[in-house]
């Protein structure tokens, strides 16, 4: 008897459809993600059409999908998972308690699968993770996400994570989807929850360093969202006392086609002049810095340093700050883990991440949390 496939019978017909276009986190069908293109095309068409009851259509599109050459261990899991998704479909794979739970479940009986369906699967000892990953979803389709988080908490595989951010999401749960995107973004490999952290750091950043923090994570993840995200994050630069990264930001923004009007000119013209002074008067700075007894002008060196992509210097400045004693010891710790981490010195970024506390200033340590996953997965 063919099993009930968690992905193929609830992944790839919920997700792929209810919760996309439901909530504001894409998800694929994994018969499509696992897959290459060519196969997760013809998959693809085969889950739509067995799930609008062209079954022999959708095993053909199967078969099809079979004969592409050099079939990969991800072709060949989403062809199965598929299989079993057309199998459920047309009635064929499953029996008795089994089949009674996948029918309700495709039926939208949701309260039956919750209750009375998954009662006999215990009893018959067929309660697997396959199904309850699928009565996580149908608590999910009847709103009732407290109960589908409850679950899917003790859930591991990226799409009982991708469904238990959906549902945080749908009720409130900050700390669920930050949970569920972490979890995504450092096991399972998907950068693309980079944004939704980012846009989540947005509420508390505080001050304007914490700001330009978020800003320069999403540079390095690939995530600024549009043209005010480009220019904020400049304008936010030049606030710091980062002209030359400002221009940079600014360029980075007409490159991507997204600024180009007007404020874009001005924008430009103040951060190269800055950004002139800048490089005039760093020499004066960082002598002035050394010469200081205490470190916060290293600091704030550090991060000119970094802007300016001189990450040993960045590096050095970081340190002799934190030698000498600086007011922002928080702040400190987080530069010196940017140039680590601008260095390849991985380890030695989370390091010094793992020392700020956020006493002082709660925004630092959400930041020196978000540098450390992204010193842990670069």
């Amino acid at each position: 008897m063919i099993s009930l496939k968690l992905r193929a019978l609830a992944t790839a017909l919920f997700l792929g459809s209810a919760v996309a276009a439901a909530s504001a986190f894409p998800m694929a069908v994994p018969a499509e993600a696992a897959a290459r293109p060519a196969v997760g095309k013809l998959l693809q068409e085969a889950i739509r059409l067995a799930g609008s009851g062209n079954t022999s259509g959708a095993s053909e599109k199967v078969r099809e999908a079979e004969a592409v050459g050099g079939l990969t261990s991800g072709d060949q899991q989403a062809i199965e998972q598929t299989k079993a998704y057309v199998a459920a479909k047309n009635g064929s794979g499953a029996t008795g308690s089994k089949a009674k739970f996948a029918n309700d479940y495709n039926a939208g009986r949701f309260r039956e699968v919750v209750g009375e369906d998954a009662d006999e699967l215990r009893k018959a000892g067929q309660y697997d993770g396959e199904a309850e990953l699928v009565v996580a979803q149908a608590y999910y389709q009847m709103a009732d996400y407290a109960s589908a988080i409850r679950m899917l908490r003790g859930m591991h595989g990226q799409q009982p994570l991708e469904l238990l951010m959906s549902a945080a999401y749908k009720s409130g749960d900050n700390d669920g989807m930050r949970v569920a995107a972490e979890q995504l973004i450092v096991d399972y490999n998907q950068p693309k929850y980079w944004s939704d952290l980012l846009t989540m750091a947005d509420r508390v950043a505080g001050t304007p360093e914490n700001t330009m923090d978020v800003y320069r994570l999403r540079l390095l993840t690939g995530t600024m969202r549009n043209a005010d995200d480009y220019t904020t994050a400049a304008e936010v630069a030049l606030q710091v006392g980062c002209p030359t990264e400002a221009q940079g930001i600014v360029q980075k923004g007409m490159d991507a086609k997204l600024l180009n009007d007007a404020r874009t000119v001005r924008l430009m013209t103040m951060a190269k002049a800055q950004s002139a002074i800048e490089a005039a008067n760093l020499p004066k700075e960082a002598a002035a810095a050394s010469a200081a007894k205490t470190g916060d002008a290293d600091i704030k060196l550090a991060a000119q340093y970094w802007g300016l992509g001189r990450y040993q210097d960045a590096q050095g400045a970081a340190k002799a700050g934190i030698a000498k004693g600086v007011t922002d010891t928080d702040l400190a710790q987080i530069r010196l883990a940017m140039a680590d981490i601008g260095l390849h010195q991985r380890d030695a970024a989370v390091h010094a991440l793992s020392a700020v506390s956020g006493s002082a200033k709660p925004g630092n340590a959400l930041l020196a949390h978000l540098w450390s996953i992204y010193a842990r997965t670069h």
